[in-house]
């Protein structure tokens, strides 16, 4: 039987860049109440919030944090348990 390669392992920035937008999107509603609650301009809160959820995508697209999350996360994981990751 032919194994799945997950499409966030063979197009990390891909899942990344999507991951990102999907972030930009939810958090839109709640940026200006946070950042006039805060006092601070809603353009540097988006974009710190972008950077730093496509930081985290990516990161969790590599092979071996993936391996990492199979093992003791796999909710978060790139595939379930039962499939072989890409590359073994």
């Amino acid at each position: 039987m032919p194994t799945a390669v997950t499409t966030q392992s063979r197009h990390p920035w891909r899942a990344t860049l999507r991951t990102a937008v999907a972030a930009t999107i939810a958090a839109l509603p709640l940026i200006p109440l946070a950042a006039s609650e805060a006092g601070i301009d809603t353009v540097p809160a988006v974009a710190g919030v972008v950077a730093v959820t496509g930081a985290i995508t990516r990161v969790m697209a590599i092979p071996g944090v993936d391996a990492w999350l199979r093992a003791y996360a796999p909710w978060l994981a790139s595939a379930p348990r039962h499939e072989v990751p890409p590359g073994r």
